[in-house]
Protein backbone atom coordinates (compact mmCIF):
# COMPACT_ATOMS: atom_id res chain seq x y z
CA UNK A 1 0.00 0.00 0.00
CA UNK A 2 1.90 3.04 -1.23
CA UNK A 3 1.25 7.01 -1.21
CA UNK A 4 -2.28 7.70 -0.16
CA UNK A 5 -4.25 7.93 2.87
CA UNK A 6 -5.56 5.02 3.91
CA UNK A 7 -7.91 6.35 6.63
CA UNK A 8 -10.84 4.22 5.01
CA UNK A 9 -8.89 1.08 4.32
CA UNK A 10 -8.07 0.26 7.91
CA UNK A 11 -11.27 1.11 8.95
CA UNK A 12 -12.72 -0.75 6.19
CA UNK A 13 -10.97 -3.98 7.91
CA UNK A 14 -13.67 -4.04 10.60
CA UNK A 15 -16.25 -5.37 7.54
CA UNK A 16 -16.04 -8.85 6.51
CA UNK A 17 -17.16 -11.32 3.89
CA UNK A 18 -20.28 -13.08 4.24
CA UNK A 19 -21.70 -15.78 2.34
CA UNK A 20 -25.26 -15.99 0.61
CA UNK A 21 -25.55 -18.02 -2.40
CA UNK A 22 -24.77 -20.88 -3.76
CA UNK A 23 -22.44 -22.20 -6.49
CA UNK A 24 -24.07 -23.53 -9.66
CA UNK A 25 -23.92 -27.35 -10.83
CA UNK A 26 -20.07 -26.76 -11.16
CA UNK A 27 -18.15 -28.83 -8.70
CA UNK A 28 -17.73 -32.11 -9.61
CA UNK A 29 -17.54 -35.17 -6.68
CA UNK A 30 -15.76 -37.90 -6.81
CA UNK A 31 -12.48 -38.79 -8.20
CA UNK A 32 -11.11 -37.15 -11.47
CA UNK A 33 -8.94 -38.60 -14.26
CA UNK A 34 -6.99 -36.26 -16.90
CA UNK A 35 -5.91 -37.79 -19.68
CA UNK A 36 -3.84 -37.02 -23.10
CA UNK A 37 -2.67 -33.74 -20.68
CA UNK A 38 0.94 -32.30 -21.28
CA UNK A 39 1.60 -31.36 -17.38
CA UNK A 40 3.72 -28.18 -17.18
CA UNK A 41 4.98 -27.51 -13.69
CA UNK A 42 7.89 -25.29 -12.39
CA UNK A 43 10.09 -28.26 -11.04
CA UNK A 44 9.96 -30.22 -14.18
CA UNK A 45 13.09 -29.29 -16.95
CA UNK A 46 10.31 -29.83 -19.23
CA UNK A 47 6.42 -30.41 -20.37
CA UNK A 48 5.48 -33.84 -19.49
CA UNK A 49 3.11 -35.34 -22.42
CA UNK A 50 0.73 -37.22 -22.85
CA UNK A 51 0.22 -37.82 -19.18
CA UNK A 52 -2.40 -38.78 -17.30
CA UNK A 53 -2.96 -37.42 -13.94
CA UNK A 54 -5.19 -39.21 -11.27
CA UNK A 55 -6.78 -37.28 -8.47
CA UNK A 56 -8.13 -38.83 -5.55
CA UNK A 57 -9.21 -37.24 -1.82
CA UNK A 58 -8.33 -33.95 -3.55
CA UNK A 59 -4.89 -34.32 -4.06
CA UNK A 60 -3.18 -35.94 -7.06
CA UNK A 61 -2.88 -39.90 -6.45
CA UNK A 62 -0.93 -40.44 -9.81
CA UNK A 63 1.02 -39.00 -12.85
CA UNK A 64 1.70 -41.72 -15.44
CA UNK A 65 2.51 -41.92 -19.09
CA UNK A 66 2.34 -44.29 -22.03
CA UNK A 67 -1.05 -44.94 -21.97
CA UNK A 68 -1.23 -46.28 -18.28
CA UNK A 69 -3.96 -46.02 -16.12
CA UNK A 70 -3.60 -44.05 -12.79
CA UNK A 71 -5.59 -45.33 -10.09
CA UNK A 72 -5.41 -44.51 -6.19
CA UNK A 73 -6.37 -47.29 -3.47
CA UNK A 74 -10.19 -46.75 -2.70
CA UNK A 75 -11.07 -44.97 -5.20
CA UNK A 76 -14.48 -43.52 -5.67
CA UNK A 77 -17.56 -45.26 -7.41
CA UNK A 78 -17.74 -41.69 -9.55
CA UNK A 79 -14.73 -40.95 -11.93
CA UNK A 80 -14.99 -37.82 -14.07
CA UNK A 81 -13.08 -37.92 -16.96
CA UNK A 82 -11.47 -35.00 -18.58
CA UNK A 83 -9.63 -35.20 -22.11
CA UNK A 84 -6.97 -32.78 -21.89
CA UNK A 85 -5.64 -33.61 -25.70
CA UNK A 86 -3.74 -30.76 -26.58
CA UNK A 87 -4.35 -28.98 -23.27
CA UNK A 88 -2.32 -28.01 -20.61
CA UNK A 89 -2.11 -28.65 -16.79
CA UNK A 90 -0.54 -26.29 -14.51
CA UNK A 91 -0.11 -26.12 -10.86
CA UNK A 92 -3.19 -22.78 -9.66
CA UNK A 93 -1.72 -19.39 -9.10
CA UNK A 94 -0.54 -17.95 -5.85
CA UNK A 95 -1.23 -14.25 -5.18
CA UNK A 96 1.08 -13.83 -2.40
CA UNK A 97 -0.20 -9.96 -1.25
CA UNK A 98 -3.56 -9.46 -0.88
CA UNK A 99 -6.01 -8.29 1.57
CA UNK A 100 -9.78 -9.55 1.99
CA UNK A 101 -11.42 -7.70 4.11
CA UNK A 102 -13.43 -5.21 2.62
CA UNK A 103 -15.25 -4.66 -0.43
CA UNK A 104 -13.01 -2.70 -3.25
CA UNK A 105 -13.83 0.85 -2.87
CA UNK A 106 -16.82 0.89 -0.27
CA UNK A 107 -16.98 2.07 2.64
CA UNK A 108 -18.39 -0.20 5.89
CA UNK A 109 -21.11 2.96 6.49
CA UNK A 110 -21.60 2.60 3.02
CA UNK A 111 -21.91 -0.90 2.37
CA UNK A 112 -25.13 -0.96 4.94
CA UNK A 113 -26.63 1.84 3.04
CA UNK A 114 -26.41 -0.27 -0.21
CA UNK A 115 -26.72 -3.90 1.15
CA UNK A 116 -27.41 -5.68 -1.68
CA UNK A 117 -24.93 -4.42 -3.81
CA UNK A 118 -22.55 -5.71 -1.17
CA UNK A 119 -24.41 -9.11 -0.82
CA UNK A 120 -23.65 -9.38 -4.53
CA UNK A 121 -19.85 -8.04 -4.22
CA UNK A 122 -19.60 -10.30 -1.47
CA UNK A 123 -20.55 -13.18 -3.30
CA UNK A 124 -18.76 -12.80 -6.07
CA UNK A 125 -15.07 -11.91 -5.26
CA UNK A 126 -14.09 -15.32 -4.30
CA UNK A 127 -14.98 -16.44 -7.65
CA UNK A 128 -13.37 -13.35 -9.11
CA UNK A 129 -9.72 -15.10 -8.05
CA UNK A 130 -10.36 -18.27 -9.31
CA UNK A 131 -11.56 -17.05 -12.14
CA UNK A 132 -8.38 -15.97 -13.17
CA UNK A 133 -6.63 -18.70 -11.98
CA UNK A 134 -5.82 -17.70 -8.35
CA UNK A 135 -6.29 -20.89 -5.98
CA UNK A 136 -4.24 -19.58 -3.14
CA UNK A 137 -4.39 -16.65 -1.64
CA UNK A 138 -2.21 -14.85 1.36
CA UNK A 139 -4.26 -12.10 3.46
CA UNK A 140 -1.21 -9.82 4.52
CA UNK A 141 -3.08 -8.34 7.37
CA UNK A 142 -5.76 -10.51 9.14
CA UNK A 143 -6.91 -12.32 12.11
CA UNK A 144 -8.28 -15.52 12.69
CA UNK A 145 -11.90 -14.26 13.00
CA UNK A 146 -11.46 -12.31 10.18
CA UNK A 147 -10.67 -15.47 7.92
CA UNK A 148 -13.06 -17.78 9.46
CA UNK A 149 -15.50 -14.57 7.88
CA UNK A 150 -13.83 -15.07 4.67
CA UNK A 151 -13.42 -18.82 4.61
CA UNK A 152 -17.17 -19.47 5.29
CA UNK A 153 -17.74 -20.00 1.47
CA UNK A 154 -19.00 -22.71 -0.79
CA UNK A 155 -15.99 -22.22 -3.13
CA UNK A 156 -13.44 -19.82 -1.94
CA UNK A 157 -9.41 -20.27 -2.87
CA UNK A 158 -6.87 -21.47 0.19
CA UNK A 159 -6.26 -18.57 2.06
CA UNK A 160 -3.98 -17.91 4.63
CA UNK A 161 -2.87 -15.08 6.84
CA UNK A 162 0.13 -12.72 8.10
CA UNK A 163 -0.23 -11.30 11.42
CA UNK A 164 0.48 -7.41 11.15
CA UNK A 165 3.31 -6.36 13.30
CA UNK A 166 2.78 -2.66 13.21
CA UNK A 167 4.88 -0.38 15.33
CA UNK A 168 2.36 1.33 18.22
CA UNK A 169 0.42 4.62 16.10
CA UNK A 170 2.65 3.93 13.31
CA UNK A 171 1.88 2.81 9.48
CA UNK A 172 -0.92 1.68 8.83
CA UNK A 173 -2.73 1.88 12.26
CA UNK A 174 -2.27 5.74 12.38
CA UNK A 175 -5.01 5.85 9.77
CA UNK A 176 -7.50 4.38 12.17
CA UNK A 177 -8.33 6.31 15.33
CA UNK A 178 -7.87 5.68 19.39
CA UNK A 179 -8.62 3.16 20.96
CA UNK A 180 -10.21 1.19 17.70
CA UNK A 181 -6.72 1.10 16.24
CA UNK A 182 -5.61 -0.89 19.14
CA UNK A 183 -8.06 -3.53 18.60
CA UNK A 184 -7.81 -4.04 14.71
CA UNK A 185 -4.17 -4.67 15.55
CA UNK A 186 -3.86 -7.48 18.02
CA UNK A 187 -0.33 -7.92 17.35
CA UNK A 188 1.14 -4.05 17.31
CA UNK A 189 4.51 -3.71 18.62
CA UNK A 190 5.11 -1.38 21.65
CA UNK A 191 8.97 -0.42 22.22
CA UNK A 192 10.79 -0.50 25.45
CA UNK A 193 10.54 3.71 25.53
CA UNK A 194 7.25 3.68 24.39
CA UNK A 195 4.34 4.04 26.77
CA UNK A 196 1.55 1.78 26.41
CA UNK A 197 -2.01 2.65 25.60
CA UNK A 198 -4.61 2.16 28.56
CA UNK A 199 -5.77 -1.18 29.22
CA UNK A 200 -3.06 -2.56 27.09
CA UNK A 201 -0.20 -4.61 28.77
CA UNK A 202 3.09 -4.05 26.90
CA UNK A 203 4.62 -7.00 27.52
CA UNK A 204 1.91 -8.54 25.30
CA UNK A 205 3.28 -6.54 22.38
CA UNK A 206 6.94 -7.59 22.64
CA UNK A 207 8.48 -9.20 19.09
CA UNK A 208 8.71 -12.73 21.28
CA UNK A 209 4.70 -12.29 22.71
CA UNK A 210 3.19 -11.16 19.15
CA UNK A 211 4.80 -13.98 17.02
CA UNK A 212 4.06 -16.51 19.85
CA UNK A 213 0.36 -15.25 19.66
CA UNK A 214 0.28 -15.09 15.97
CA UNK A 215 1.21 -18.70 15.63
CA UNK A 216 -1.10 -19.89 18.08
CA UNK A 217 -3.75 -17.95 15.95
CA UNK A 218 -2.45 -19.94 12.72
CA UNK A 219 -0.26 -16.89 11.17
CA UNK A 220 1.58 -18.36 8.74
CA UNK A 221 3.67 -15.17 8.63
CA UNK A 222 4.38 -12.14 9.85
CA UNK A 223 4.33 -8.40 8.26
CA UNK A 224 5.60 -5.10 9.60
CA UNK A 225 5.97 -1.94 7.96
CA UNK A 226 8.62 0.89 7.62
CA UNK A 227 6.88 3.48 6.67
CA UNK A 228 7.24 7.41 7.50
CA UNK A 229 3.97 8.13 5.37
CA UNK A 230 2.77 9.71 2.06
CA UNK A 231 1.44 12.65 1.54
CA UNK A 232 1.26 15.31 3.75
CA UNK A 233 1.74 12.17 7.07
CA UNK A 234 5.42 11.90 6.72
CA UNK A 235 6.63 11.91 10.48
CA UNK A 236 5.02 8.63 11.47
CA UNK A 237 7.09 6.37 13.78
CA UNK A 238 8.71 3.37 12.97
CA UNK A 239 10.46 0.83 14.23
CA UNK A 240 14.29 0.52 15.78
CA UNK A 241 16.32 -1.78 14.21
CA UNK A 242 16.63 -3.92 17.30
CA UNK A 243 13.17 -4.53 17.34
CA UNK A 244 12.98 -5.54 14.13
CA UNK A 245 15.84 -7.89 14.54
CA UNK A 246 14.50 -9.60 17.28
CA UNK A 247 11.14 -9.98 15.81
CA UNK A 248 12.86 -11.59 12.77
CA UNK A 249 14.72 -14.20 15.14
CA UNK A 250 11.96 -15.26 17.39
CA UNK A 251 9.42 -15.62 13.77
CA UNK A 252 12.65 -17.35 11.83
CA UNK A 253 12.63 -19.52 15.67
CA UNK A 254 8.69 -20.12 14.79
CA UNK A 255 8.93 -21.11 11.42
CA UNK A 256 7.37 -18.55 10.09
CA UNK A 257 8.46 -15.95 7.03
CA UNK A 258 8.83 -12.36 7.81
CA UNK A 259 7.93 -9.92 5.13
CA UNK A 260 7.93 -6.22 5.62
CA UNK A 261 5.78 -3.12 3.84
CA UNK A 262 9.02 -1.51 2.26
CA UNK A 263 8.75 0.81 -1.24
CA UNK A 264 11.91 3.25 -0.16
CA UNK A 265 15.65 3.13 -0.42
CA UNK A 266 15.46 3.54 3.27
CA UNK A 267 13.14 1.42 3.83
CA UNK A 268 14.85 -1.71 1.81
CA UNK A 269 17.77 -1.26 3.24
CA UNK A 270 16.53 -1.03 6.92
CA UNK A 271 14.72 -4.75 5.61
CA UNK A 272 17.99 -6.26 4.12
CA UNK A 273 20.05 -4.93 8.07
CA UNK A 274 17.25 -6.55 9.83
CA UNK A 275 16.99 -9.34 8.11
CA UNK A 276 13.54 -9.68 6.92
CA UNK A 277 12.68 -12.35 4.17
CA UNK A 278 10.64 -10.88 1.45
CA UNK A 279 9.79 -7.24 0.50
CA UNK A 280 6.29 -6.55 0.02
CA UNK A 281 6.30 -4.82 -2.46
CA UNK A 282 8.87 -2.87 -5.56
CA UNK A 283 11.00 -0.41 -5.32
CA UNK A 284 9.69 3.19 -6.48
CA UNK A 285 10.68 5.50 -3.56
CA UNK A 286 14.56 6.19 -4.76
CA UNK A 287 14.66 9.68 -2.85
CA UNK A 288 15.53 11.16 -5.96
CA UNK A 289 14.61 14.65 -6.87
CA UNK A 290 15.62 14.10 -10.86
CA UNK A 291 13.27 12.34 -13.38
CA UNK A 292 16.12 9.15 -13.37
CA UNK A 293 14.34 5.71 -14.26
CA UNK A 294 17.03 3.73 -14.67
CA UNK A 295 18.47 2.22 -11.55
CA UNK A 296 21.03 5.13 -9.73
CA UNK A 297 24.35 3.79 -7.34
CA UNK A 298 22.42 4.45 -4.43
CA UNK A 299 19.59 1.90 -5.74
CA UNK A 300 21.59 -0.63 -7.30
CA UNK A 301 23.23 -0.93 -3.70
CA UNK A 302 20.03 -1.77 -2.91
CA UNK A 303 18.85 -3.93 -5.54
CA UNK A 304 22.39 -5.77 -4.96
CA UNK A 305 21.57 -6.22 -1.59
CA UNK A 306 18.37 -8.05 -2.08
CA UNK A 307 20.48 -10.43 -4.70
CA UNK A 308 23.01 -11.42 -2.30
CA UNK A 309 21.07 -12.33 0.40
CA UNK A 310 18.39 -14.12 -1.78
CA UNK A 311 15.41 -11.76 0.06
CA UNK A 312 12.11 -12.21 -2.08
CA UNK A 313 10.66 -9.21 -3.75
CA UNK A 314 6.97 -8.42 -4.70
CA UNK A 315 7.12 -5.97 -7.33
CA UNK A 316 3.30 -5.46 -6.72
CA UNK A 317 3.70 -2.28 -10.14
CA UNK A 318 0.06 -2.51 -10.54
CA UNK A 319 -0.34 -0.80 -7.45
CA UNK A 320 0.52 2.68 -8.98
CA UNK A 321 -1.63 2.16 -11.54
CA UNK A 322 -4.45 1.87 -9.17
CA UNK A 323 -4.02 4.64 -8.20
CA UNK A 324 -3.37 6.43 -11.57
CA UNK A 325 -6.70 4.62 -13.07
CA UNK A 326 -8.62 6.48 -10.26
CA UNK A 327 -8.69 9.38 -12.39
CA UNK A 328 -9.12 6.85 -15.81
CA UNK A 329 -11.84 8.07 -18.08
CA UNK A 330 -12.84 4.68 -19.24
CA UNK A 331 -11.72 2.43 -16.42
CA UNK A 332 -15.41 1.81 -15.55
CA UNK A 333 -16.57 0.79 -18.80
CA UNK A 334 -13.58 -1.93 -19.34
CA UNK A 335 -15.57 -5.01 -20.29
CA UNK A 336 -12.82 -7.14 -18.39
CA UNK A 337 -14.46 -5.20 -15.48
CA UNK A 338 -17.71 -7.01 -15.71
CA UNK A 339 -16.47 -10.62 -15.76
CA UNK A 340 -14.90 -9.76 -11.82
CA UNK A 341 -17.74 -7.35 -10.26
CA UNK A 342 -21.38 -7.43 -10.03
CA UNK A 343 -22.92 -4.79 -12.91
CA UNK A 344 -24.42 -2.72 -9.64
CA UNK A 345 -21.29 -2.66 -8.32
CA UNK A 346 -19.58 -1.09 -11.15
CA UNK A 347 -22.51 1.13 -11.34
CA UNK A 348 -22.53 2.40 -7.58
CA UNK A 349 -18.89 3.30 -9.01
CA UNK A 350 -20.14 5.39 -11.37
CA UNK A 351 -22.31 7.44 -9.27
CA UNK A 352 -21.43 10.34 -6.68
CA UNK A 353 -21.54 8.61 -3.98
CA UNK A 354 -19.05 5.82 -5.67
CA UNK A 355 -16.64 8.42 -6.28
CA UNK A 356 -15.95 9.49 -3.05
CA UNK A 357 -12.39 8.35 -2.50
CA UNK A 358 -11.71 9.86 -6.39
CA UNK A 359 -13.02 13.05 -4.85
CA UNK A 360 -10.77 12.58 -1.81
CA UNK A 361 -7.42 11.69 -3.98
CA UNK A 362 -8.83 14.47 -6.62
CA UNK A 363 -7.47 17.68 -4.32
CA UNK A 364 -3.74 16.66 -5.75
CA UNK A 365 -4.48 16.93 -9.26
CA UNK A 366 -6.97 20.23 -9.26
CA UNK A 367 -9.89 17.98 -10.43
CA UNK A 368 -12.94 20.58 -9.59
CA UNK A 369 -14.16 22.02 -12.71
CA UNK A 370 -11.47 20.50 -14.75
CA UNK A 371 -11.88 18.97 -17.90
CA UNK A 372 -12.01 14.87 -16.79
CA UNK A 373 -9.08 14.43 -19.84
CA UNK A 374 -7.00 16.93 -18.91
CA UNK A 375 -7.01 15.45 -15.22
CA UNK A 376 -6.43 12.02 -16.49
CA UNK A 377 -3.69 13.30 -18.59
CA UNK A 378 -2.17 14.85 -15.13
CA UNK A 379 -2.39 11.73 -13.49
CA UNK A 380 -1.08 9.74 -16.19
CA UNK A 381 2.22 11.95 -16.21
CA UNK A 382 2.40 11.91 -12.22
CA UNK A 383 2.54 8.30 -11.92
CA UNK A 384 4.81 7.74 -15.13
CA UNK A 385 8.08 8.61 -12.69
CA UNK A 386 7.71 5.78 -10.02
CA UNK A 387 6.19 3.12 -12.24
CA UNK A 388 9.05 4.06 -14.72
CA UNK A 389 11.43 3.10 -11.57
CA UNK A 390 10.05 0.18 -10.35
CA UNK A 391 9.76 -1.20 -13.78
CA UNK A 392 13.42 -0.61 -13.64
CA UNK A 393 14.40 -2.24 -10.61
CA UNK A 394 12.26 -5.22 -11.17
CA UNK A 395 14.08 -5.85 -14.41
CA UNK A 396 17.00 -5.27 -12.94
CA UNK A 397 16.19 -8.11 -10.41
CA UNK A 398 15.16 -10.06 -12.85
CA UNK A 399 17.95 -10.48 -15.27
CA UNK A 400 20.67 -10.67 -12.07
CA UNK A 401 18.26 -13.59 -11.12
CA UNK A 402 16.45 -12.20 -8.52
CA UNK A 403 13.94 -13.82 -6.11
CA UNK A 404 10.88 -12.22 -8.01
CA UNK A 405 7.70 -13.74 -6.06
CA UNK A 406 3.89 -12.30 -7.15
CA UNK A 407 1.92 -10.18 -5.52
CA UNK A 408 -0.50 -7.91 -6.11
CA UNK A 409 -1.79 -6.20 -2.52
CA UNK A 410 -5.40 -6.17 -4.04
CA UNK A 411 -6.79 -3.44 -2.64
CA UNK A 412 -3.90 -1.61 -2.20
CA UNK A 413 -7.10 1.12 -0.59
CA UNK A 414 -10.09 1.86 -0.77
CA UNK A 415 -10.24 2.19 -4.57
CA UNK A 416 -12.27 -0.16 -7.42
CA UNK A 417 -9.18 0.04 -9.59
CA UNK A 418 -7.69 -3.02 -7.69
CA UNK A 419 -10.54 -5.40 -9.32
CA UNK A 420 -10.28 -8.99 -7.34
CA UNK A 421 -8.43 -11.62 -9.37
CA UNK A 422 -8.64 -9.27 -12.79
CA UNK A 423 -5.57 -7.22 -10.76
CA UNK A 424 -3.59 -10.03 -11.06
CA UNK A 425 -4.21 -10.17 -14.79
CA UNK A 426 -2.99 -6.87 -15.14
CA UNK A 427 -0.12 -7.12 -12.74
CA UNK A 428 0.98 -10.05 -15.28
CA UNK A 429 1.05 -7.75 -18.05
CA UNK A 430 3.07 -4.72 -16.22
CA UNK A 431 5.49 -7.36 -15.21
CA UNK A 432 6.02 -8.63 -18.81
CA UNK A 433 6.06 -4.72 -19.32
CA UNK A 434 9.06 -4.62 -17.44
CA UNK A 435 10.85 -7.34 -19.05
CA UNK A 436 10.12 -10.54 -16.87
CA UNK A 437 8.98 -13.82 -19.04
CA UNK A 438 6.23 -15.72 -18.84
CA UNK A 439 8.38 -18.58 -17.28
CA UNK A 440 9.47 -15.93 -14.59
CA UNK A 441 5.78 -15.03 -13.90
CA UNK A 442 4.71 -19.05 -14.05
CA UNK A 443 7.34 -20.04 -11.15
CA UNK A 444 6.79 -16.70 -9.24
CA UNK A 445 3.03 -17.36 -9.03
CA UNK A 446 3.69 -20.70 -8.23
CA UNK A 447 6.83 -22.79 -6.88
CA UNK A 448 8.57 -19.71 -5.81
CA UNK A 449 5.57 -18.33 -3.77
CA UNK A 450 4.78 -21.45 -2.10
CA UNK A 451 8.34 -22.18 -1.27
CA UNK A 452 8.89 -18.56 0.44
CA UNK A 453 5.47 -19.20 2.24
CA UNK A 454 6.27 -22.66 3.10
CA UNK A 455 3.49 -23.72 1.49
CA UNK A 456 5.06 -26.03 -0.88
CA UNK A 457 4.29 -29.30 0.91
CA UNK A 458 1.10 -28.80 -0.70
CA UNK A 459 0.76 -26.48 -3.47
CA UNK A 460 2.97 -24.92 -6.16
CA UNK A 461 3.78 -27.88 -8.83
CA UNK A 462 2.02 -30.67 -10.03
CA UNK A 463 3.05 -33.39 -8.57
CA UNK A 464 2.11 -36.35 -6.39
CA UNK A 465 0.53 -36.00 -2.58
CA UNK A 466 -0.08 -32.38 -3.48
CA UNK A 467 -3.54 -30.53 -3.20
CA UNK A 468 -5.28 -30.30 -6.48
CA UNK A 469 -5.18 -26.62 -7.26
CA UNK A 470 -4.48 -27.19 -11.00
CA UNK A 471 -5.88 -24.92 -14.20
CA UNK A 472 -6.19 -26.55 -17.69
CA UNK A 473 -5.60 -24.21 -20.11
CA UNK A 474 -5.22 -24.37 -23.83
CA UNK A 475 -1.82 -22.31 -24.29
CA UNK A 476 1.94 -23.09 -22.55
CA UNK A 477 2.00 -20.62 -19.19
CA UNK A 478 5.40 -20.68 -19.68
CA UNK A 479 5.64 -19.13 -23.17
CA UNK A 480 2.46 -16.89 -22.78
CA UNK A 481 0.54 -14.98 -20.69
CA UNK A 482 -2.27 -15.23 -22.46
CA UNK A 483 -2.59 -18.54 -21.05
CA UNK A 484 -4.67 -17.71 -18.54
CA UNK A 485 -7.24 -15.82 -20.56
CA UNK A 486 -7.95 -19.00 -21.99
CA UNK A 487 -8.26 -21.22 -18.66
CA UNK A 488 -11.02 -24.31 -19.57
CA UNK A 489 -11.08 -25.62 -15.83
CA UNK A 490 -10.11 -24.76 -12.69
CA UNK A 491 -9.30 -27.51 -10.01
CA UNK A 492 -9.56 -26.74 -6.30
CA UNK A 493 -8.61 -29.55 -4.04
CA UNK A 494 -10.10 -31.84 -6.87
CA UNK A 495 -13.29 -29.73 -7.32
CA UNK A 496 -13.44 -29.13 -11.19
CA UNK A 497 -14.99 -25.22 -11.64
CA UNK A 498 -16.14 -24.21 -14.72
CA UNK A 499 -15.39 -21.00 -15.31
CA UNK A 500 -18.64 -19.64 -16.69
CA UNK A 501 -19.90 -20.67 -13.13
CA UNK A 502 -17.09 -17.92 -11.71
CA UNK A 503 -17.55 -15.24 -14.06
CA UNK A 504 -20.02 -12.03 -12.73
CA UNK A 505 -23.60 -11.10 -13.99
CA UNK A 506 -23.87 -14.89 -15.23
CA UNK A 507 -27.49 -15.62 -15.26
CA UNK A 508 -28.70 -17.69 -12.12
Amino acid sequence: MTMISRISLFAMLTCWLAFYGELSAAATIGDVRIEHVTVVSPERASPLRDAEVYIHDGRIASITTGGAMGSAAGAAATVTTIDGTGLYLAPGLIDSHVHLGAIPGMTEEQEARHSDIARLARDQIPRSYLLYGFTTLVDLISTPQRMARWNDHDVVPDTYFCGAAAVMDGYPMNYLPKPLRYRAFPYLLIEPDTAAPPDIAPEMHTPVAVVAQMKADGAICVKTFYEHGFAGVRNLPVPKAETIRELVQTAHAAGLPVLMHASSIEAQAFGLDTGVDIMAHGLWGWNEASTVTEPTPAVKTVLDGVLAKNVGWQPTIQVLYGERDLFSTTFLSDPLLARVLPSGLINWYGSAEGQWFHDLRAERFRAKDRDPKAVEADANERFALPIDRVAHATAYLGSHGGRLLFGTDTPSAPIYTNPPGLNGWFEMHRLVAAGETPEQIFRSATLSNAQALKLDQDVGTVEVGKRANLLLLREDPTQTIEAYAGILKVLLGGRVLDPADLVANRSH
